[in-house]
């Protein structure tokens, strides 16, 4: 069989011309173009890591060009497979991925120094971490794994990141045992158990720094200092894999497998159709759309906007009946959407359905407010299986139970790209008020989270004269 071979010296980008086909016959060989010019070869590889070894990278920086070389043909099919349902972006950028005109690619190891040495970063994961002959990888390179066990902080968390969502996509890179996810220094958190260190590298080494979805929910990852987790129950909040029998602990609810299955659906990582991602590989019998998902995060794939599906009625119970009312459950969720509509049951005045915009704000507000302390009450927040919230018939006094906020003036989200987007924390007991007269800003900070919950009810759109409202969000940092 004869295989072209392509040598790349100093010369790099005199020699390759790059190639003009669009559609060649498959390779192994990958030619990248349209690269933004500060892109890096770890991203470059990154690209490659979902589909399978990649074998060699040449950096054509001059060109604004790559070519990657994978170790099996079927693994780069695969990879210009997928890239073709979604156009991939690195750095918010599309590129563009074909296969090469070469057959294998054969670099000056001297020339290309600083590729081949996170190359073989990369390699030395994927092969257990056994050392490779005549490689000169410096020991920052190939960090040895601490821990199978990773912590994992999610930062600009806009949409809801649910411990099902890390499970899909850090399965990519092994079997994934156990998961523990909680909120610490008002920033989500997870700590997330491999079986193995290698592992927990591979995914460090991938994940670390990527968005889940466009321009949001960064991933940043280290090893943790535990080498084993102590799970007690298998719920929204943790998991243990191997141990499907676990309770699901004292009044916390056990995820619906069908409100699972149903977000992993709507989330546009989770949520492309299966027949758009021809090949896409299953890590451990995922679905195919998972699998791209998985793929997308280890991939820098640019997702267009999470898809606005889902349940959006949220039911609320154990509030205070005393004290809860339509307006303060729409200031309280509404720092996590735009409520459209609350009702307070007439029957069972400490309950209430709440109505958000679309399937990821009820997403979001359940996983930041379920749990917390409203009113000294601990509030209970799931999905509702009612799809809208009914208003009361014309004529019909509800007592005030049942208001419509449709067009309140007060929807924090309502403008696209609103930096509202970007400042969306769990409830904390610093408090970020804006919209001071001459533009000024200030954090309060209270002694209790719920203290801040409470003071957010009160303060939030407090008229402080001049046209000015006082607008009040909770803030990820301390004083």
């Amino acid at each position: 069989m004869s295989s072209m071979v392509v040598t790349a010296n100093g010369n790099d980008n005199k020699k390759f011309k790059g190639d003009d086909k669009m559609d060649g016959a498959p390779s192994r060989v990958l030619h990248i173009r349209k690269l933004p010019g500060e892109v890096t070869e770890t991203e470059v590889i990154a690209l490659g890591l979902p589909f399978g070894k990649v074998t060699n990278i040449l950096m054509l920086k001059g060109k604004n060009q790559a070519f990657l070389e994978l170790a099996t043909e079927e693994a780069a099919i695969t990879m210009v497979n997928y890239y073709s349902a979604v156009t991939p972006h690195l750095r918010n950028q599309p590129i563009y991925i074909q296969y090469s005109n070469h057959k294998e690619l054969k670099t000056d190891n001297t020339l290309n120094q600083r590729a081949q040495a996170v190359l073989q970063a990369v390699t030395a994961v994927q092969t257990t971490n056994t050392p490779i002959s005549g490689t000169t990888v410096s020991e920052s390179a190939v960090t040895p794994a601490q821990s199978p066990v990773l912590r994992i902080i999610i930062d600009n968390m806009y949409y809801p990141v649910t411990l099902d969502v890390l499970h899909q996509i850090f399965s990519k890179f092994g079997a994934v045992l156990k998961i523990i996810t909680f909120t610490k220094n008002n920033q989500f958190q997870a700590l997330l158990q491999y079986g193995d260190p290698v592992n927990a590298q591979q995914a460090k080494l991938a994940l670390d720094g990527q968005n889940i979805y466009n321009a949001c929910c960064t991933l940043r990852i280290d090893f943790s200092k535990l080498v084993n987790l102590n799970v007690k129950y298998n719920n929204d909040k943790s998991r243990d894999y191997t141990r499907p029998d676990l309770p699901s602990g004292d009044g916390q609810p056990a995820l619906d497998p069908a409100i699972a299955a149903a977000f992993a659906k709507e989330t546009s990582l989770l949520g492309l159709p299966v027949a758009a991602v021809p090949g896409a590989l299953s890590p451990l019998a995922i679905p195919n759309a998972a699998a791209a998902a998985a793929a997308a995060a280890a991939g820098r794939v640019g997702m267009p906007g999470v898809s606005a599906g889902g349940n959006t009625v949220l039911l609320v119970s154990n509030l205070n009946e005393e004290m809860v009312t339509p307006q303060s459950l729409f200031t309280l969720f509404g720092v996590y959407g735009d409520v459209q509509r609350v009702k307070i049951l007439y029957n069972k005045k400490d309950s209430a359905l709440i109505q958000m915009a679309d399937g990821n704000q009820s997403q979001l507000a359940m996983s930041h407010l379920n749990g917390q302390k409203m009113y000294g009450k601990i509030i209970r927040v799931t999905l509702s299986k009612h799809q809208t919230v009914q208003l009361p018939r014309e004529g019909l006094d509800d007592q005030g139970l049942t208001k419509d906020f449709g067009n309140s003036p007060l929807h924090r989200f309502k403008k696209p790209g609103s930096k509202n987007f970007q400042n969306i924390f769990p409830p904390s007991a610093t408090l970020h008020l804006s919209n001071i007269p001459d533009h000024k800003m200030a954090l309060l900070q209270m002694s209790t989270v719920e203290e801040a919950i409470q003071a957010l009810i009160d303060l939030h759109n407090y008229n402080l004269g001049e046209n000015h409202h006082l607008r009040v969000s909770f803030s990820k940092s301390t004083i």
